[in-house]
């Protein structure tokens, strides 16, 4: 890391279907080996799962239809998941006199978003469904149910920081 100045953020493009920024850093998150196209398979694959499943049951009663405009169901299904699945808190390592505390600190808005993205598709990897599509489909259905493995991510990681709110007074 540069103790000189901040890395440059990089401008990326929405994804091509739906126009959406956070889409596209999530197929980007998704990819592996530069094979976006295979990414985007993935992607789209799972919110049209997300769509079906959608038309089933009703996901937007918190009335975020209104806010998004166009779209699909399996969009809102997907922003809803995230939103469940982003973290408030979080705990940073801060050495004071040859201890080491773990400091309780607010997770900045776009480190909440890649965070909740990597536990998505991390959590997405481990489950044991036939495809990657149907993985991440289930893991987006399980965030906005409150479970699964990257909700008791977002959990854990909260519970740590209550537990260590005693040494809050370190915060930098």
């Amino acid at each position: 890391m540069s103790r000189r100045h901040r890395a440059e953020k990089r401008e990326i493009l929405p994804d091509p279907k739906f126009g959406d920024l956070v889409l596209s850093k999530f197929v980007n998150n998704v990819m592996q080996d530069g094979k976006k196209s295979v990414a985007e398979r993935i992607v789209y694959g799972a919110l049209e799962i997300l769509d079906a499943k959608a038309a089933n049951e009703n996901f937007d009663e918190e009335g975020d239809a209104g806010k998004q405009g166009e779209g699909s169901k399996g969009l809102l299904v997907f922003r809803k998941a995230l939103k469940k699945v982003k973290p408030q808190l979080e705990v940073r390592s801060r050495r004071v006199g040859g201890a080491t505390y773990q400091v309780p600190v607010e997770v900045k808005p776009d480190r909440a978003l890649a965070l909740a993205m990597r536990w998505i598709i991390d959590a997405a990897r481990k489950r044991g469904e036939r495809t990657m599509v149907e993985r991440v489909a289930g893991e987006l259905l399980d965030a906005v149910n409150d479970r699964g493995t990257a909700v008791k991510k977002r959990d854990d990681t909260h519970k740590m920081a209550e537990a260590n709110k005693a040494f809050a007074h370190y915060r930098w």
